[in-house]
């Protein structure tokens, strides 16, 4: 018996969701969950989950900050993405982060379905229209990237570092003990600096790199789910 676990912060599609691998496997055990924590927290529990369909835009995560602290905690954990993004360049980012797929949400039941089977049998499921990247210029991309990132300041890493990591404003507030409007002013200057349009772009950007953090990095808090 298969069990699945689907992170989604929406009832309907969870349902959808649902019932697509039940189709595939209908005597499939399903858990839910609404957000990362939420999804740790199941499968701290449940063990035997053999497969996650991740939802990118959750209430406690940004970009791939959520898919990244699955893979983290549970690097063995298959994750397939299930988003109603279907830009070819978060398709490959996704890949390239070692998801088991990527599902859109615009695709069919029966879709869905015939996607679930192949993430279970080993495959990679990717949309229809997907076009592999070639990898050229991807180096001088990088390379680009690390030149800009030498130009934050020590604050700006740490602010950045929270960012990666899925904290929102006011999290990052807390943790490094600053105004709420500071944080927002240092978000505005990565950005600019990174030439970079928004926040999630720069999630998925920092993880093609490891991000240089100061030493002298403040500590947790306290517990993320409580400031939400």
């Amino acid at each position: 018996m298969t069990s699945f676990l689907i992170i989604d912060d929406h009832p309907l599609f969870r349902e959808a969701l649902g019932n697509a691998v039940r189709s595939a496997l209908p005597d499939a055990v399903i858990f839910e969950a609404m957000s990362i924590d939420e999804a740790l927290h199941v499968l701290a529990s449940e063990p035997g989950i053999e497969l996650a369909l991740l939802d990118l835009s959750l209430p406690d995560a940004t970009g791939f900050s959520g898919f990244l602290r699955l893979r983290e905690t549970y690097p063995r954990l298959p994750v397939a993405i299930v988003s109603s993004d279907e830009d070819q360049h978060i398709v490959r980012e996704a890949l390239s982060l070692g998801a088991a797929g990527y599902l859109p949400k615009s695709t069919s039941k029966r879709e869905l379905t015939l996607s679930i089977e192949r993430v279970l049998s080993g495959s990679i499921s990717v949309p229809r229209n997907f076009v592999p990247s070639t990898g050229r210029g991807n180096a001088a991309s990088v390379q680009a990237l690390e030149s800009r990132v030498r130009e934050l300041t020590p604050q700006q890493l740490r602010v950045l570092d929270l960012i990666r990591r899925g904290y929102q404003n006011k999290q990052i507030a807390f943790e490094l003990q600053l105004a709420e409007s500071t944080v927002k002013a240092h978000v505005t200057e990565i950005l600019r600096k990174l030439k970079l349009f928004s926040r999630n772009k720069a999630v998925i950007e920092i993880s093609k790199i490891d991000l240089p953090v100061p030493k002298g990095r403040p500590g947790l808090k306290a517990d993320r789910s409580k400031l939400q």
